[in-house]
């Protein structure tokens, strides 16, 4: 019995110890979630103020496309895949690789950000082109070599679409692998995340604005920096989706250690008890034999 209860006490410690420690990282990924979902927030109006004035400029513009926005032949694919650093965030990443699946290997190029990106692209000998790596909370500087190698790539013709691969944000529960279209630049929405609308209002004002020294040449300045901030967007909503899934991974990792302490305390007293018992049943026993 000594054996046996101290081996369960072990246990109970053991499990306790490591409940404190998957608290302690689940408060941790909460509050990087809430840094990067207000991250996220805060580039929303300057990123919805781009889009009224690309709108804007694109139809002052006469001259031929900026050839971002050119569509050609797809030969060759760039795929730039978001992924964490860290594990212990569920199913995140697996589910983001799963969709790595429809891109034809012979006909795709690869870049990571994320070192499980980078071992999986490895380890399933997909031609990675360069690695960046990225802060839990990156700023736009970090971002911007990305944007530069992506468009230096699509320019040069080495590939004639770039997609970004990440996990979208919905909400603390939900993150959704999503791949979407960065070039060619199909349309001035920002991939359709919190772009509200404009009224007729604002499209009126936008009208009257004059563009100097001409609308093409501002559209040609500020096509690079609409890449770079669609890219910061996607890439925040990657890493408030690491961390809600690291959260909600972590809590129920230290809820199944609460239950299981229940459990193994609920059988240490069982044990105890039915160990007190057979002691009083041989005391009972021995004073009935000695009369």
């Amino acid at each position: 019995m000594g054996n046996t209860t101290r081996d369960i006490r072990r246990r109970i410690k053991s499990v306790r110890n490591t409940a404190q420690i998957t608290k302690a990282m689940q408060m941790i990924a909460a509050a990087k979630m809430r840094k990067a979902q207000q991250r996220a927030l805060d580039a929303r109006p300057y990123a919805r103020m781009l889009n009224r004035v690309l709108v804007s400029l694109s139809k002052h513009s006469e001259d031929e496309l900026h050839p971002l926005l050119q569509v050609r032949p797809v030969k060759h694919t760039l795929v730039y895949v978001v992924a964490t650093d860290k594990g212990l965030c569920g199913g995140l990443n697996t589910n983001l690789f799963r969709e790595i699946q429809q891109f034809d290997t012979s006909a795709t190029s690869f870049i990571a950000s994320g070192k499980k990106a980078v071992d999986f692209l490895a380890r399933t000998k997909r031609p990675l082109l360069a690695d960046f790596p990225m802060r839990d909370t990156p700023e736009y500087g970090e971002v911007k070599p990305v944007s530069q190698f992506i468009i230096e790539k699509f320019l040069a013709g080495e590939c004639d679409r770039a997609v970004v691969l990440y996990t979208d944000f919905i909400n603390t529960l939900t993150q959704v692998p999503s791949a979407h279209e960065l070039l060619p630049i199909a349309s001035f929405d920002m991939g359709g995340k919190h772009i509200e609308e404009t009224t007729p209002a604002e499209e009126e004002a936008m009208s009257a604005f004059k563009f100097e020294p001409s609308p093409q040449e501002v559209l040609n300045a500020l096509l690079p920096f609409y890449v770079g901030n669609e890219l910061y967007a996607m890439i925040l909503n990657a890493r408030a989706s690491e961390q809600s899934a690291r959260m909600v991974a972590m809590k129920n990792a230290t809820d199944n250690a609460k239950s299981l302490i229940k459990d193994l305390t609920l059988e240490y007293n069982k044990i105890r008890q039915a160990a007190i018992t057979t002691e009083i049943l041989e005391i009972s026993t021995a004073q009935i034999a000695m009369g």
